[in-house]
């Protein structure tokens, strides 16, 4: 297990160089370390931005992304590890948190879990491991969006931006109450009410619905929802999945939200007229 981590840390500060040599041909080299406590990096700009919290390890990476949000008149604090970056996250002063995975004293999935625990605070993960496993396993813990090492600064803030979009779609409400439409889930009692009155779902059927409602407007595919929900691959001829999309169209009905089927990829919800 030693040996593996220590591999997966050269490959990971390799593919980091990668980043910061992209981000230091543009804006150069920007010295000095942050941490939540600290005085956040502000421009004029960032005021009326975004407020972002970014937890990884590598303090060059955290410098070089702080100047490019700074730059897009977003503020930005940072952790660097994930014990730190837990009690950031719970302060509830931060838009959007951008976790690593591989983080000393507590790992981000151990972070993200404790966090979907307490806060529904929209969550890109960052990580150079790019097996499908551990991406999967960060969207079943609860990320929002999954984002492999080295990556486009400009794809990062994309996908900053399209995960707040989602999550003002989703309208995530205090006390684990998640709505759209005429469609509320209540996440810690598992009840569904439709147009006012309760819906009686399976518990697969539960599990798909909220799947399909914390990410509102992004296509989940098939693979995603089948693992997750049924602990297995999906096959091009497995219909399972189909029958329970049908049955909780169905009692989604009067919702004005949609489950639609997006050919060869999965399904999206949105909303209807």
């Amino acid at each position: 297990m030693g040996r593996d981590f220590a591999i997966l840390r050269f490959v990971q500060r390799a593919l980091i160089g990668l980043v910061c040599a992209r981000l230091g041909e543009r804006w150069g080299w920007l010295a000095g370390r942050w941490t939540c406590g600290a005085p956040e990096m502000e421009t004029a700009e960032s005021k009326n931005g975004l407020s972002l919290l970014l937890v990884d390890d590598d303090i060059e990476l955290c410098a070089m992304m702080g100047e490019f949000f700074v730059e897009q008149g977003h503020q930005v604090k940072f952790a660097h590890n994930g014990r730190d970056g837990l009690t950031c996250a719970l302060t509830g002063t931060y838009d959007l948190a951008i976790l690593d995975v591989m983080l000393p004293v507590m790992d981000g999935f151990t972070v993200l879990q404790q966090l979907r625990r307490r806060t529904n605070l929209p969550v890109i993960m960052l990580t150079a491991r790019v097996q499908k496993r551990d991406r999967i396993n960060g969207l079943n813990t609860g990320a929002d969006d999954y984002l492999p090492k080295p990556f486009d600064p400009d794809e990062l803030l994309a996908r900053v931006r399209a995960v707040l979009r989602r999550s003002d779609a989703a309208h995530w409400k205090s006390g684990g109450v998640l709505t759209a439409g005429d469609v509320q889930v209540k996440v810690d009692t598992r009840d569904v009410v439709v147009a006012g009155a309760a819906a009686e779902l399976t518990a697969v059927e539960f599990d798909l619905l909220e799947m399909l409602m914390r990410p509102a407007g992004r296509v989940v595919s098939r693979e995603e929802i089948t693992v997750a929900l049924f602990e297995r691959e999906a096959t091009p001829y497995d219909r399972f999945l189909d029958v329970h999309v049908s049955r909780l169209r169905k009692k989604l009905d009067g919702g004005r939200i949609a489950i639609r089927a997006v050919r060869g990829v999965g399904y999206v919800l949105s909303g209807t007229d």
